[in-house]
């Protein structure tokens, strides 16, 4: 089957009687919640559906985001379970941190009025490749609106997603509405989503730590602001590697003294090896020194480093005052 026949098959995801959004019912010459999008602007229209629905980094990589999450799209939680799991739920309007968590947080992208509305789907995204667009992004908006059929399972999802300090979905719509509305995303099949949607919830830190090797970069997505959290995270390890460096030394600095007392347990092997240790140890710390200088400057961010150094240092003077 051809990826027109598929696409053309199944124009809207959802009957007309039952869409959320009935404002392109009329004359509407704008994309309904986005008064500067007017839809006579088909580039512009389908570049700014393009930054709304699809992720380049998670598209690129979807052949091996089973590294980091299980392969399986319905992997979402609803809502009352994100709350049952501690977790708090944050607004995002970018669509590649969709369903990204991490420790207690979730990210969520809200339901656009116009991804609810029947003339949107049968206009625009019946063939996006008739009208100079990639058909990629149907796959995605399909994908993303797929999504919500599981995070709102229950009508207390419901009522989560339409608290106002979230508005996930618009508080006008009721539960029975809301049920008319996804009685169909369910049998949208893998093969009409794009890649990144046959994968639910994803972990960020272990997007993070595959990030330079699949997408080259230093991180998929920044986890703190505030380099005081950083050192924070990372002060454990470092005073245990400073603990067995220094006891390493230590011990080397005994044997030294111990041979040099008597001769006869004077060993060139182990001068050497004690020699040779310790400068190990100088040069991989002064490279790793270096490389978080090096990264801070690279960043913008070194003066933020050394202040939040020298206030982590009087602190610490301060804490020893009696």
């Amino acid at each position: 089957m051809s990826a027109q026949t598929e696409t053309s098959s199944m124009p809207c995801p959802f009957h007309k009687d039952d869409q959320l959004n009935g404002d392109l019912d009329t004359s509407l010459d704008y994309l309904p919640g986005h008064p500067r999008i007017r839809l006579g602007d088909e580039k512009g229209l389908f570049e700014f559906i393009r930054r709304e629905v699809w992720s380049e980094d998670l598209e690129s990589i979807s052949g091996r985001l089973w590294w980091m999450s299980k392969q399986d799209s319905s992997n979402i939680s609803p809502l009352h379970r994100q709350r049952v799991k501690g977790r708090q739920i944050i607004v995002t309007e970018d669509p590649r941190l969709h369903l990204v968590w991490i420790d207690d947080r979730i990210f969520l992208k809200p339901l656009p009025q116009y991804i609810t509305s029947f003339v949107f789907w049968d206009t625009f995204m019946s063939d996006p490749s008739k009208l100079g667009a990639a058909v990629k992004l149907r796959k995605a908006a399909l994908g993303y609106l797929r999504t919500y059929f599981y995070l709102i399972q229950y009508e207390s999802d419901l009522r989560i997603a339409q608290d106002p300090a979230l508005c996930l979905v618009p508080k006008e719509v009721t539960w029975h509405r809301f049920c008319q509305f996804t009685a169909r995303l369910n049998d949208i099949t893998e093969n009409e989503i794009s890649g990144r949607y046959h994968y639910g919830e994803i972990r960020l830190t272990r997007l993070n730590y595959y990030a330079p090797v699949l997408l080259g970069k230093s991180h998929y997505q920044r986890e703190n602001y505030q380099y005081r959290a950083y050192f924070a995270r990372i002060q454990g390890p470092l005073i245990s590697a400073f603990a067995f460096f220094s006891i390493a030394l230590n011990c080397m600095q005994v044997s030294l003294a111990a041979s040099t007392s008597d001769e006869r347990y004077s060993s060139a092997l182990l001068f050497a090896a004690c020699y040779w240790l310790s400068t190990l140890i100088g040069f991989v710390t002064g490279v790793l020194m270096l490389m978080l200088v090096l990264k801070s400057f690279l960043t913008g961010d070194l003066t933020e480093v050394f202040s939040n150094i020298d206030s982590s240092v009087t602190d610490f003077a301060n804490s020893t005052k009696c």
